[in-house]
């Protein structure tokens, strides 16, 4: 265990160990009694120290279909022996799952994962994920050390994502959200607030550019919930322009956030999708010990957005 591991929670540390098992997996693994730590039960949030004795007995998720390689491009932003740095398209699912086990992020890259650890199953090289109608910037491991150092930053938040994110109505002001995540009680393909099998979830947000009925915004994540910046930005009153999911499509939700009615059908036929990009990415290189920033520009179709959104504000304010 290196100086960088201790203190890590055990259900981290074993994530980023390279044991090819997913997060919940060996969180639930834990809870039953299945990984002893110094010969006794732990919970999933003990710290592990230098010396700690660690059984685990895990089951793996059987996988029967191969990962199916791909001749289709990939925006690649950087790339050497450890990483790759993409620019995801809206649309782009990352790694094979139920109903996606083709046209994937590691379909078309598989080729160049083949070394990476778990190459063999359905997300080599993968340390976190950008929902299929999000794009922009993402890092994949492709060595061993690679792949654990980047999950490391990533569990620790050494790794800084930030995101640019349309909202409806005027936030003028920056501000935290804290609000714990969860699946949704009814529809299990969403997920809520709620304090029932939740986690702890903190969205700070900073606005940038604020047009008469939306607001650019800047937005850090503190943790990584699944859908955390679009459930809490519906949380707030201000759903992300265009989310189909999260209400930034809803007549009444819209017009709640922005407190009058204007003419929101023409924003929504501008963009077909969450109005969300990860927009700036810095890590510290996983071998080379170097900090590395990478910035991707407003694609296309949130780009015309903001067209729209001026020519409807009578606004003349600047982007990014």
């Amino acid at each position: 265990m290196n100086q960088k591991s201790q203190n890590l929670r055990l259900d981290t540390y074993l994530y980023i160990s390279g044991c090819g098992v997913s997060r919940t997996r060996i969180k639930k693994a834990i809870e039953e009694g299945n990984v002893l730590v110094n010969g006794r039960r732990v919970k999933p949030s003990y710290k592990v120290k230098a010396g700690d004795e660690i059984l685990a007995k895990i089951e793996i998720e059987e996988i029967p279909d191969i990962i199916i390689a791909e001749n289709r491009s990939v925006d690649i932003v950087y790339e050497d022996e450890d990483i790759i740095v993409i620019n995801k398209r809206a649309g782009e699912v990352v790694h094979p799952a139920k109903g996606h086990f083709t046209g994937t992020i590691v379909n078309a890259l598989y080729h160049k994962l083949l070394n990476a650890p778990g190459s063999e199953r359905k997300r080599p090289g993968i340390v976190h994920r950008l929902d299929k109608d999000t794009s922009g910037l993402m890092v994949i491991g492709k060595s061993e050390k690679a792949v654990r150092d980047l999950a490391r930053q990533m569990a620790t938040k050494e790794a800084q994502r930030t995101y640019l994110a349309f909202v409806w109505g005027r936030i003028e002001t920056s501000g935290m959200i804290e609000a714990p995540i969860g699946r949704h009680p009814i529809d299990r393909k969403r997920m809520a607030i709620t304090v029932i099998n939740s986690k702890t979830a903190i969205t700070e947000y900073e606005p940038m550019v604020i047009f008469d009925f939306i607001t650019l915004l800047k937005v850090k994540l503190k943790t990584g919930r699944t859908h955390q910046i679009r459930v809490h930005m519906e949380y707030i009153g201000h759903p992300i322009v265009g989310d189909p999911t999260y209400s930034g499509r809803e007549p009444t939700k819209i017009i709640n956030a922005i407190g009058s009615k204007v003419p929101f059908e023409r924003i929504l036929n501008a963009i077909d999708r969450q109005a969300l990009h990860a927009w700036r990415l810095k890590i510290r290189h996983p071998t080379k010990n170097v900090v590395m920033e990478f910035l991707s520009p407003l694609p296309k179709d949130m780009a015309d957005l903001i067209k729209e959104i001026k020519l409807l504000s009578g606004s003349s304010d600047n982007s990014p």
